[in-house]
């Protein structure tokens, strides 16, 4: 893709714009490409099933100790980004909190690295380690998209954004296919932890850009007064959010039609293995073919959201996943399955970066990190805490897992008609419809 660059010194990509530089801007998707690693190999495919296989040796208690350790920390990040991505906000240290979390999750993914069975507990919270760090940076990534994109090309970042995430998917999933293709069994320990150790390589090199391109625009001391300072803004925020009904209405769609995105995506493997009866190579071929028309998705509608607005956006992607959920429940044959992933594929790319184009409208510039902390944070992890446990609780009572499926389209329902009471105006023009906190009335 070629850059040049205009007499205002904004840098233009085709037809689109964004503030900063090139490198900037590739910096900040670079980071995409490298933390989707941990989410396609720790998240959703790899760990979950070395978890339940190999670490808890198969027993029963594996499913509920999976979910349990996800459910934490999902908890942890939603309690803690809104004070910490306001104490960002107050110092300036964006970037610093980013640096930390990253770390966190990409020490602790390696030190993964050393389980085996009968690691259960140490294996529980090396995991929490992990995730709380990758869900709780991308508080911090995400709130710098108003920055990195101009408000027309806002959309198109967002989707590129998911777009470099889903080929760094697919490339972790090439790279590692010669490690996991014996199985994620007990016989194949050492390639499966050795995968691990890569994708924490994968992840560290690959992000490393971000924190030397990307600069502070201040960058006062954090210090203890803040957190205080912080739990005060979040409180007033809470208290007052109400005022501002499109703001508060997206967030509940987004809590709902997250629910069932984040569900799929955390189950997609065990379904796929218990229910279809895939093998771990054949798994690995549909994760790719996912990841591929996520990447396509993820382009495409970000294209569209700035064409259309991203609330129209939104309930286009919202009704593809509820045909998405049908034909995942009336498959019975791999094949017709794979053509179940190509279209979720499309539309998790396209709803995600959508979303992402949404909040980052509907938010003040000066409170960003803070209001990206409620929507990654709080809306975002919550709902990933209620779904897999509901979910769960449906596939056991039911005995069968299409049933729960089946549950989700609930959750679309609900998140669509949320959805179609966001004002649409509130979608475009110059700016965030919320006022700076502490200039409520």
């Amino acid at each position: 893709m070629r850059t040049s660059k205009n007499k205002l010194g904004r840098f233009t990509f085709g037809n689109w714009s964004s503030r900063g530089d090139g490198f900037k801007l590739f910096s900040w998707l670079l980071f995409d490409f490298a933390n989707t690693s941990f989410s396609v190999m720790m998240v959703t495919f790899a760990f979950p099933l070395y978890f339940k296989n190999v670490i808890c040796e198969g027993e029963s208690f594996g499913d509920a100790l999976w979910g349990a350790s996800l459910g934490i920390s999902m908890l942890v990040i939603a309690l803690i980004s809104p004070v910490l991505g306001a104490a960002a906000d107050f110092s300036g240290r964006r970037k610093r909190f980013l640096l930390v979390f990253t770390l966190m999750s990409v020490v602790a993914t390696a030190l993964l690295g050393f389980t085996g069975p009968g690691y259960v507990l140490v294996a529980s919270l090396l995991f929490i380690a992990a995730n709380a760090g990758f869900e709780g940076g991308l508080v911090f990534y995400d709130a710098y998209l108003p920055e990195i994109a101009s408000e027309r090309s806002v959309g198109r970042v967002s989707g590129y954004g998911f777009a470099m995430g889903y080929l760094g998917a697919l490339c972790i999933l090439l790279l590692l296919f010669p490690l996991l293709k014996g199985g994620i069994v007990t016989e194949n320990i050492p390639n499966v932890t050795l995968s691990f150790f890569l994708v924490s390589l994968f992840f560290a090199v690959f992000a490393t850009p971000l924190f030397l391109v990307l600069k502070d625009e201040k960058k006062t001391p954090v210090k203890m007064h803040y957190i205080g300072k912080s739990i005060r803004e979040v409180k007033y925020t809470i208290q007052h959010i109400m005022d501002y009904p499109d703001l508060a209405r997206f967030l509940l769609a987004f809590f709902f039609y997250n629910d069932a995105i984040l569900t799929i995506i955390a189950f997609s493997s065990i379904y796929a293995h218990n229910t279809l009866g895939f093998t771990t190579t054949e798994l690995i071929m549909f994760f790719m073919v996912v990841q591929t028309t996520a990447i396509i998705g993820s382009v495409v509608f970000g294209i569209v959201t700035d064409k259309i607005g991203p609330k129209r956006t939104i309930v286009l992607t919202l009704c593809i996943w509820c045909v998405v959920i049908i034909m995942a429940i009336l498959t019975r044959e791999k094949l017709f399955f794979y053509y179940t992933g190509l279209l979720a594929g499309m539309s998790m790319g396209s709803s995600q970066a959508a979303s992402r184009s949404m909040m980052a409208k509907l938010t003040p510039k000066k409170h960003v990190t803070e209001f990206f902390g409620f929507y990654d944070g709080t809306f975002g992890k919550a709902s990933a805490i209620a779904g897999p446990m509901i979910f769960g609780v449906i596939s056991s009572l039911a005995g069968d897992q299409r049933i729960a499926l089946a549950s989700l389209l609930l959750f679309f329902a609900i998140g669509l008609v949320l959805m179609l009471g966001v004002r649409t105006s509130a979608t475009h023009g110059s700016g965030a419809i919320v006022p700076e906190c502490g200039d409520y009335s």
